[in-house]
């Protein structure tokens, strides 16, 4: 028998004993395993089904962007965009890396979500208790506004996970009363970078100056806080001068009426009208329950701490949303629902109070009936459990179809379809009579080998060539009469009556061999002999 030297198992037993170790860590710190637990599980979630969906318009921007060259996106940068630059720029090193596909380009984001959930069990421990704490991470998890973040190729999630955890070190700065200007000024640091990440994240500004007042700050920490807060300004400006400078492109706004009561209450951040209206209840009795703690504890004559969460947890459900809102009433079109995605910390501690009121009320009813106290503790989270699955699981199984994106976005089927019926040497032209972002000739640019030697006759300026986003294209009625390819394919939205493409190829002795419809695109195969 042969014996194993002992000095070959040293480095086994000394990774054992670390990890021993690092159990023991994470024992004596159970809102660390929590948070990271929730993290992983919210970020698991989120990339289950992730890749399905085919890419949409404003993915098409993010993935267009990151993949021109350097030079070439900071000519668009100059021009247009500015307030995404630093996303285009990180997706441009991770697209090098991992490529572009939609499972590769989302991953960002379903990780993002799980720092987004790991932060909010964080904050609401500090502003509030340990239970709430993991409630609002598994809220912050399957709130329909988070899962969609997750299967998208834009900065929201990156945002969102940086606005908590900014808000978090700025809850510890005040908590412990901290004097150092260099943390200070770090924390100044981070809300300017984060508006280079996603511009509307200055307004957590005005909801952490509601957090100190609510916390009873002393003067020196507002002074610190002033200065963080004017290191802040002076590091965004560049980047409010940049949005400024390109406020025009919002102008699409005021097409989408996207301001209405039904985006506001349901489409912002609980997806359908049930899981909205059991959200916005929760939220009621969370609230109504910390003000009734409150009166109780202030009669008699208790301290309490739970202010100091609740009231920065309303500000930031309502002065960004309120904010967005009133601009885009009297200035210039700034509401859509997924600007505000960086308001969903708020929203799921809000509901966790909810949950935790409604919870404590049908654990006594049932003390009092036929359940003793062990039963009755135990039914009561399982059916919270189900009745949120219930609520949510049809809107996170719709987010993760072929079409969920862009009310029925089909690019990768448009793809697919001409990937695999078109020949190299035949020529096809795109529906341009609708906004850019919605082109099909967008797929071309996102699905390329499924294009791979097919002529695009009308193109006059490649999108990397031009500071713009989008490819520069002439009227396919003007290329018509000029083809002499035997084949050409069309793709249309579909529309009303015959498409002017199409009509215009017939025009120039075309006849419609075939025709395909993917879900909102029309393929059409064209002859001439």
């Amino acid at each position: 028998m042969t014996s194993v030297p002992i000095v070959n198992r040293l480095p086994d037993m000394r990774v054992t004993a670390a990890s021993s170790t690092a159990v023991r860590g994470l024992r004596r710190h159970p809102l660390v395993t929590r948070s990271v637990g929730i993290g992983v599980a919210a970020t698991v979630l989120g990339y289950l089904g992730a890749g399905v969906p085919s890419y949409w318009g404003d993915e098409a921007a993010s993935v267009m962007s990151a993949e021109r060259p350097w030079t070439s996106l900071a000519a668009e940068l100059g021009r247009i965009d500015a307030v995404h630059g630093a996303y285009y720029a990180f997706l441009h090193v991770w697209i090098n890396v991992f490529g572009a596909t939609e499972w590769s380009t989302r991953a960002p984001s379903a990780i993002a979500v799980g720092f987004l959930a790991a932060g909010t069990v964080v904050l609401a421990a500090r502003w509030f208790d340990p239970r709430v704490a993991v409630l609002a991470g598994v809220v912050c998890a399957v709130l329909p506004r988070t899962t969609s973040m997750a299967t998208e190729a834009r900065s929201y999630a990156l945002g969102s996970a940086l606005a908590v955890w900014i808000t978090v070190a700025f809850v510890e700065l005040v908590r412990r009363r901290s004097t150092s200007l260099w943390w200070w000024s770090a924390y100044g640091v981070a809300v300017a970078a984060s508006a280079t990440l996603f511009l509307y994240l200055l307004l957590l500004v005005p909801v952490h100056a509601v957090a100190l007042a609510a916390a009873r700050a002393p003067r020196s920490t507002w002074q610190r806080w002033a200065v963080a807060t004017g290191i802040a300004a002076v590091g965004s400006a560049p980047i409010l001068v940049a949005a400024y400078a390109e406020r025009r492109q919002l102008r699409f706004l005021a097409d989408r009426d996207y301001a209405t009561p039904d985006r506001v209450l349901v489409g912002q951040w609980f997806g359908s009208a049930p899981v909205a209206i059991a959200g916005w209840l929760l939220v009621i009795a969370g609230i109504v329950a910390v003000v009734v703690g409150l009166r109780r504890s202030f009669r008699e004559g208790g301290a309490t701490t739970t202010l100091a969460g609740l009231a920065p947890t309303l500000a930031w459900l309502i002065l960004p949303t309120a904010a967005l809102l009133l601009l885009d009433a009297t200035v210039s079109p700034t509401y859509s629902p997924r600007y505000l995605s960086f308001c969903v910390p708020a929203v799921a501690m809000l509901v966790a109070l909810g949950i935790r009121a409604t919870s404590s009320s049908g654990v006594r009813l049932l003390r009092r009936g036929p359940f003793g106290s062990g039963a009755a503790d135990g039914i009561v989270p399982v059916v919270v459990g189900v009745a949120a699955a219930v609520l949510v699981a049809p809107v996170y199984l719709a987010q993760r179809t072929e079409w969920a994106k862009d009310g029925g976005s089909d690019l990768r089927g448009v793809a697919e379809y001409l990937g695999t019926h078109a020949r190299p040497g035949e020529a096809i032209v795109f529906d341009a009579d609708t906004k850019p972002s919605r082109r099909p000739r967008l797929a071309m640019h996102l699905y390329p080998s499924d294009f791979a030697g097919l002529q695009d006759v009308a193109l006059r300026t490649p999108y990397v060539q031009r500071a713009g986003i989008w490819d520069r294209t002439v009227p396919v009625s003007d290329v018509a009469p000029t083809l002499d390819e035997s084949t050409v394919w069309a793709v249309e939205l579909v529309g009303h009556g015959e498409p002017a493409d199409v009509a215009a190829l017939e025009a120039s002795g075309y006849e419609v061999a075939d025709s395909q419809l993917i879900h909102r695109s029309v393929v059409y195969r064209l002859e001439k002999e």
